[in-house]
């Protein structure tokens, strides 16, 4: 609400305004200070100065109670967390380490084991659970979670609707577009629907494999085949990369302990960056799994920043992987700086009584990718906090950690600190060889998700007509992703979708868009000129992170990339190689 009253305020409208307006005095600012004043003035005009009286204090209004519904959405999300009990057997498939330390519960005399929506425990249920009811079950209690968001996401997109045709704009989408890379819906369409096109051919021979799967299970235990439902994907998809390339994602886990990996990773960025990384002991934090470090310029022995790592799940917090600049950096009227402070949480697994926190392999990308996001907001150093570190295009901003994401595929990388927690042997070239094997194992069906998510934001955000916005996501789900969710009348998945309430609103798309950034980047420099090349990394460092929003990102790019970014690499990396 800050903000809302802030750039409602006529006067400070009238200031800022006045400099604008003055020709002689923009002459005389830099580039960044001009990009600062149009921004300002954007930003005014967005929240409705500029409009009659009325109108300005109606979408004063609309934008205080947006900011209450994106709060109450997220705070609903993170609350409620579901639960089933599960006997041992209904679990068959599950690893052994899944169950040490777990709760139980004695019903009628069985013991059933806990089980919760939370990542730890819902993913591992999803990929392993032979038995497809149990799989349905978990599947089914997440999916129900949070029933009074549909109505908070309802009352969003019309009040959003409402504000854009306050401000002139045909709708939602066009009015956030104008400020990122793609600046129009009409761009974004093309790009999501020319994917999706591109993607059908190969879609079709990964279900085909997949239904192939399940209908051979259905025979086998005498069931009916019921067709390929969301709950069935993680499971075949897991069967899969164990028939087609002999890799067992759970052994795979015994070399990835998170105290190892960190180190790795950390190790990595500061090779990369030129960084030094320090742990701080016995400093305040808001709680005890919480870690603090300082980073330093190693190069020159220079202060850059402090970072927090809160990695575990724990009641009431927030329940996905995200990485926040807690403070930006900036430049003090006297010249010195404002030293940026970045946290990241994570909920990856806790260690057990008899082994440390043990990540699978998508918990590693996960942690490469939001560290990346860390560092772009302590590498920055543009001079207004406004354009420091992430504070770029929001259809830019998750490419630098995209392209990092290569990082964890990387043999040679992988190799300096993935051991196996008991032995303390090194991953062997052989198991890494089948894991990058294994990395585009469904990516058809994996981007035709993506996709989906993409098209139905845009879809919500840019229409006239008053719609469900449960059952549109729901019919859109099955049509684009290809995958069942049974009586669509009984679940709303919709409800925990918070990237499109808050900050992600008529932006997804911008997932699938950075990717096409990110591979170009690691494609022509890094892969080029080797992980390990400082130089590279000092250009990468110099050019995409240290100027965050001071200027355009389609300059940051060429800048890097010595030429405007093409599509090739992206098509490459996820199998399209036509």
């Amino acid at each position: 609400e800050f903000f809302i009253d802030t750039y409602t305020r006529e006067d400070l409208y009238k200031s800022v305004n006045a400099v604008y307006q003055n020709k002689a005095e923009m002459d005389r600012l830099c580039d960044e200070d001009k990009r600062l004043l149009n921004r300002l003035i954007s930003n005014f005009q967005d929240n409705g100065l500029g409009l009659d009286k009325g109108a300005r204090e109606s979408m004063k209004l609309m934008n205080k109670r947006l900011s209450e519904i994106s709060v109450q959405f997220k705070k609903d999300v993170d609350d409620d967390t579901g639960r089933v009990l599960f006997t041992r057997e209904e679990l068959l498939g599950l690893p052994e380490t899944f169950f040490e330390d777990r709760e139980t519960e004695t019903v009628d005399g069985v013991e059933k084991f806990v089980v919760t929506t939370k990542y730890p425990d819902i993913i591992p249920v999803l990929e392993y659970a032979k038995r497809e009811t149990t799989r349905y079950r978990i599947w089914f209690t997440n999916k129900t979670r949070c029933p009074k968001n549909i109505k908070l996401l309802q009352e969003a997109v019309e009040l959003r609707r409402k504000c854009a045709k306050l401000l002139g704009y045909k709708n939602h989408a066009e009015f956030k577009l104008k400020d990122k890379m793609a600046k129009m819906p009409e761009a974004v369409m093309e790009f999501e629907h020319n994917l999706l096109e591109k993607l059908q051919s190969l879609a079709d021979k990964e279900m085909e494999e997949l239904e192939t799967l399940k209908k051979a299970d259905k025979e086998a235990v005498g069931e009916v085949y019921n067709g390929f439902n969301d709950w069935d994907f993680s499971y075949y998809n897991n069967v899969i990369k164990q028939n087609k390339h002999n890799i067992d994602m759970e052994e795979l886990k015994q070399y990835f302990s998170l105290n190892s990996v960190l180190a790795g990773i950390l190790g990595t960025y500061e090779n990369m960056l030129g960084l030094r990384f320090v742990r701080v002991e016995n400093t305040p934090v808001w709680h005890p799994d919480v870690q603090m470090y300082e980073v330093w310029n190693a190069e020159v022995n220079t202060f850059a920043g402090h970072f927090y790592l809160d990695l575990h799940p724990r009641d009431n917090k927030f329940s996905h992987a995200a990485a926040w600049p807690l403070r930006k950096r900036f430049v003090m009227p006297d010249g010195s700086f404002e030293y940026p402070v970045s946290a990241l949480v994570t909920n990856f697994p806790k260690p057990t009584s008899s082994a440390p926190a043990l990540l699978t392999h998508d918990d590693v990308v996960t942690l490469m990718h939001e560290l990346g996001h860390v560092f772009h907001n302590i590498c920055a150093k543009a001079k207004w906090s406004r354009f420091s570190g992430t504070s770029v295009e929001r259809d830019f901003v998750e490419a630098p950690s995209q392209m990092l994401e290569n990082w964890a595929w990387d043999p040679s990388v992988l190799q300096k600190f993935a051991v196996h927690y008991k032995t303390g042997e090194p991953i062997s070239k052989e198991l890494t060889s089948k894991l990058v094997a294994a990395k585009n194992v469904n990516s058809g069906m994996n981007n035709l998700r993506q996709i989906f998510f993409g098209l139905y934001d845009m879809q919500i955000y840019s229409t006239d007509e008053d719609l469900d916005v449960n059952k549109l996501y729901n019919d859109m789900l099955e049509k684009i992703s290809r995958r069942k969710i049974g009586d669509k009348d009984t679940v709303w998945p919709v409800a925990t979708f918070g990237h499109i309430i808050s900050g992600y609103d008529a932006g997804y798309y911008g997932y699938l868009w950075a990717e096409v950034f990110s591979a170009d980047m690691f494609e022509t420099r890094f892969a080029k000129e080797g992980l390990d090349n400082k130089q590279t990394g000092k250009d990468y460092r110099n050019e995409i992170l240290l100027p965050g929003g001071s200027r355009d990102a389609a300059l940051s790019l060429e800048r890097f990339l010595g030429r405007k970014p093409q599509s090739d690499a992206f098509l490459k990396s996820i199998g399209l190689t036509n």
